[in-house]
């Protein structure tokens, strides 16, 4: 067997060129939606202190790859947990192994990104305040992106606790953090709901007339109440977000109305969809990850690193 390259924590989060990403995942989002991708339902091993999780995944024209994925109760945050994994990418011809990465830097770009490109073809042009709820890796991460992609454009961060909430807006140039959660969204209108919530943290009556949302946390309970999933036109990665019980699929979307539609992201990035109809519309992006979207993020990881001879050779 050849070599593989092996990227630590630091190379990873290096090699995942932010507009490289939101592209490969936009790529990816499409494949979803057109049935291009194969990705079967995540599965997990439970153990006393949490899972392991597998996602396996191929997209055409990224590549083949396979997270696997712990989540297990971080004792030093009560009430917090941490998420440590790898991500392996293999040849798509012929099978061989090609890179070892760091899940972690990879899960979290991936899944902001998801989150940036629903923003940009579901909110209303030109946001004049965006949120982001949350202090955790997720949200420092989202906060991160935006940074990347629009440093202009207000950040309100809004947390339980205010120093971490002031710590993850100087991420960011215009960022801030705002007095609690709920006037940071009072006042956006996009918000970027990125917690390890077990119960809802927003409100419907909280969240502007033509307000867009994107929940990406909520792993353990709903980020978001159920006014707000009635009132919100809805918008996911995949079918299986509706119609597959936690943790594969969404707290938030589980037994909704026959009548309820859920659009895929991908179909609205491709033009198949027109997404937001009405500015006065409530949009929701629910996110509950997808193994293609780490292909997108572990081929353009393995993509940089390679260009640039960065990582370590490691014989089989």
């Amino acid at each position: 067997m050849s070599d593989i390259l092996f990227l630590d924590g630091a190379q990873t989060r290096a090699a995942l060129d932010p507009h490289r990403v939101i592209d490969a995942v936009a790529t990816a989002l499409i494949a979803i939606s057109r049935g291009e991708a194969s990705a079967p339902p995540r599965i997990a091993a439970r153990a006393p202190g949490g899972l392991l999780g597998a996602m396996p995944g191929y997209v055409p024209g990224l590549g083949l790859a396979a997270k696997l994925v712990s989540v297990f109760a971080d004792p030093a945050r009560p009430g917090r947990s941490s998420h440590r994994g790898i991500v392996a990418l293999f040849d798509a011809e012929d099978g061989r192994p090609l890179a070892l990465m760091d899940a972690e830097p990879l899960t979290e770009i991936r899944t902001a990104a998801a989150a940036t490109l629903s923003a940009r073809v579901l909110a209303r042009p030109h946001p004049t305040r965006v949120a982001v709820i949350g202090t955790g890796a997720q949200a420092r991460a989202q906060i991160r992106l935006l940074a990347a992609i629009d440093p202009t454009t207000p950040v309100s961060v809004g947390g339980r606790d205010p120093q971490r909430a002031e710590s993850a807006a100087a991420l960011h140039p215009a960022g801030r953090a705002a007095p609690g959660i709920e006037a940071a969204v009072r006042e956006a209108d996009t918000v970027f709901c990125c917690t390890g919530a077990v119960q809802p943290v927003i409100l419907r009556a909280w969240l502007a007339p033509g307000a867009h949302i994107s929940s990406v946390g909520g792993s353990h309970g709903p980020e978001l109440d159920a006014g707000t999933v009635h009132d919100a036109t809805l918008f996911t990665e995949w079918p299986g977000a509706a119609t597959t019980r936690p943790p594969s699929g969404a707290h938030e979307l589980q037994d909704l109305p026959a009548q309820r539609r859920v659009t895929l992201l991908g179909s609205v990035l491709s033009g198949h969809h027109p997404g937001r109809r009405t500015d006065t519309e409530l949009t929701l992006f629910k996110s509950t990850g997808h193994a293609a979207l780490d292909v997108a993020a572990a081929h353009v990881a393995h993509t940089v690193a390679e260009a640039g001879d960065v990582g370590t050779r490691i014989e089989m």
